[in-house]
């Protein structure tokens, strides 16, 4: 089976809807496909329809990604196979995208000293529908031609230290597996490989991420080379975390692609060995 556990649409950062996510997860032949958008499930209803009425055999799975802090490091934690209609979980979801408001204006306002002007605004029409990020923002500032790309828009203007960054006040990780467990679902450590961190503090993650009840990590996903994935899979193993693989997918490119590269590793347990999956 071909599962991809990690997905965007246009209610976060990535740039289809949900139909359109769901089209092209079908054209890849995937057979299980996650909708995991930052910190909503908003888009978890729009594409179950959409999937019932177009009659296939490809199998979606509701879930979000939550943004947490970890020792001023932002993590992400997935919530796979949660329920989307869950009155308290949709509350809390609503603290974090009252968060991702309050961090916006307030990047918009360094903006503004600096001269750029109404890019909250600006980056609230382009999320249209969607969670306003840094992801919109820096899609502005390049559509501006206040810079000449992504890269430049966070090495410049909002990564860390930079003129309009500013620190996110999210939950805990171990609030965030409560949030996920409380919904029925398993908490996954988002993309660990991808994290600018130092083996020793990624080991660190890991491992408390593992004694706050955390139930798997993503083992798999885009860019990981043989040795990474070897690390992972080794640290999965040391601390009984159950495997998960996913894209990451946000958008057409040449790098990430739906379902693509995502076999795990023989030694692990998957994520979903408990799940009723059809195939």
């Amino acid at each position: 089976m071909k599962i991809d556990l990690h997905s965007h649409t246009h209610y976060s950062d990535g740039h289809l809807t949900p139909k359109e996510l769901i089209d092209r997860a079908h054209n890849m032949q995937v057979d299980v496909l996650a909708i995991t958008d930052h910190d909503t499930v908003n888009g978890i209803q729009e594409a179950l329809d959409y999937q019932t009425a177009q009659k296939r055999s490809m199998q979606i799975m509701s879930g979000v990604e939550i943004s947490t802090s970890w020792h001023n490091f932002d993590i992400h934690i997935l919530g796979l196979n949660v329920d989307h209609t869950n009155t308290q979980f949709l509350a809390r979801l609503d603290q974090q995208s009252k968060e991702r408001d309050r961090r916006a204006q307030q990047m918009s306002d360094k903006l503004a000293k600096v001269g750029i002007d109404n890019v909250f605004e600006d980056a609230k029409l382009m999320a249209g529908v969607g969670q306003i990020t840094r992801a919109h923002f820096a899609r502005v500032l390049v559509q501006r031609q206040v810079v000449k790309d992504f890269d430049t828009v966070f090495k410049k203007y909002l990564g860390k230290g930079k003129k309009a960054h500013v620190k996110p006040q999210w939950i805990e990780i171990a609030e965030a597996i409560t949030w996920i467990h409380d919904a029925g679902g398993k908490a996954v450590l988002a993309h660990p490989g991808h994290y600018d961190m130092t083996t020793k503090w990624l080991k660190r993650l890991v491992a408390e991420f593992a004694m706050a009840g955390g139930d798997g990590m993503e083992v798999v996903h885009s860019h990981l080379t043989p040795e990474r994935k070897k690390l992972l899979a080794d640290m999965a193993s040391e601390h009984n975390l159950q495997a998960s693989s996913g894209s990451d997918f946000h958008y057409p490119n040449r790098w990430t692609e739906l379902g693509k590269n995502l076999t795990l590793p023989e030694q692990l347990v998957p994520i979903w060995h408990d799940w009723s999956l059809a195939g």
